[in-house]
């Protein structure tokens, strides 16, 4: 009897025991897996509030710095011009035209509508120069982007090897991005000048400022000697992350340096390379300043940009409205070229490195 109570009484001690240790790991499966231990939905966390105090400040500094001058230039788009010089010649009183326009400003735009009818606009005026400043966008932007890809993978290539003077190479690279976009532009403009440095090393009587194509592979040239740089860098902060066992272990394996290139540093280095590529694409598509300081900022310059049509609008006509439905369209194509460099092409770093790790896990 003795020894029958003396097991009676520990057995419920070993049950606790195991429903013990089955208790905890029931809490470790919650903890890690987000549920409890027959695999139900852990209970949401409460709404701390402290979230709004944090966000808030951010999300109404952006809504003005951001969201307002874009709601508000496409608003104006809608609405008429008004008077250029603001004055009624009759009555020498100021005047203001209101009222909504619809789709005027963008028909000018889009269909050549000066208000006679598609095509209207003569020859010469902006409305009928957006096709041909957009064609010259859009040239600027696949070329400079393109040929910066090229040297700062090259660029970032070499940086990233060790060698003497390392530190001093990464600096002296950074120069070119680092002097305002003001002074490269009058920098280049004294090289491509008729007696500047370009035609005397090169032999020849080049009419950089005036020929049409030679005016436009200046700006490519300027532009590629200042922006590569920048490529360069964010390629070569891809370039680090890359640990070096991975081309250790190719060498073993006998892979060639162009099988290295290839197989190890593209694919790794490729959401770096793609979010430099949406970067410089959304700032080639806006590019004003660099061919409007060296070839003028008139829309019928060989140079003129879609952006420099937006300025020129201003300028000569104080049309603020056709200016604002200009700059809403400049805008629709940046929004599609950055989506679709996010969406089809990777551009979006964060979910690739998301699924570099879920693989590496696989």
């Amino acid at each position: 009897m003795a020894d029958s109570t003396e097991v009676d009484a520990q057995a419920p001690a070993a049950g606790t025991s195991g429903s013990g240790r089955g208790g905890r790991l029931a809490l470790r499966r919650r903890r890690a897996g987000g549920g409890d231990g027959a695999g139900g939905p852990a209970r949401g966390r409460r709404f701390d509030p402290r979230t709004i105090w944090l966000l808030g400040p951010t999300m109404v500094i952006l809504a003005v710095v951001i969201a307002y001058p874009v709601l508000r230039a496409i608003y104006l788009s809608f609405r008429a011009n008004g008077d250029a010089s603001g004055i009624d010649p009759e009555t020498g009183q100021f005047v203001k035209e209101e009222g909504f326009v619809g789709l005027q400003h963008y028909k000018m735009w889009l269909l050549g509508d000066c208000g006679d009818g598609i095509g209207s606009c003569p020859p010469g005026t902006l409305g009928a120069d957006f096709w041909s400043a957009l064609g010259i966008t859009l040239f600027f932007a696949v070329v400079t982007v393109s040929i910066e890809i090229l040297l700062g993978l090259w660029m970032a290539t070499v940086m990233g090897r060790s060698f003497w003077g390392r530190s001093l190479l990464r600096a002296s690279v950074l120069i070119p991005w680092a002097i305002p976009t003001a002074v490269t532009a009058k920098l280049w403009a004294f090289i491509f000048a008729d007696k500047g440095i370009a035609n005397r090393l090169l032999g020849t009587t080049v009419a950089w400022g005036t020929d049409p194509w030679a005016a436009r592979f200046a700006v490519i040239i300027a532009d590629v000697w200042k922006t590569t740089p920048f490529m360069a860098l964010l390629i070569l902060a891809g370039l680090q992350m890359i640990p070096d066992e991975l081309y250790e272990a190719a060498r073993v394996d006998g892979a060639s340096p162009w099988q290295r290139f290839t197989r190890i540093t593209l694919p790794l280095v490729k959401p770096a390379l793609m979010v430099a590529v949406l970067f410089r694409t959304m700032d080639a598509l806006r590019m004003f300043d660099l061919p409007a300081i060296l070839h003028g900022s008139g829309g019928n310059s060989p140079t003129a940009t879609v952006s420099i049509l937006v300025v020129a609008d201003m300028r000569q006509s104080n049309h603020f409205a056709s200016a604002s439905a200009l700059s809403t369209l400049v805008f629709i194509i940046i929004f599609i070229a950055a989506f679709v460099l996010v969406k089809f092409l990777g551009a979006n770093a964060v979910r690739t490195q998301d699924d570099q790790r879920r693989e590496a896990k696989r």
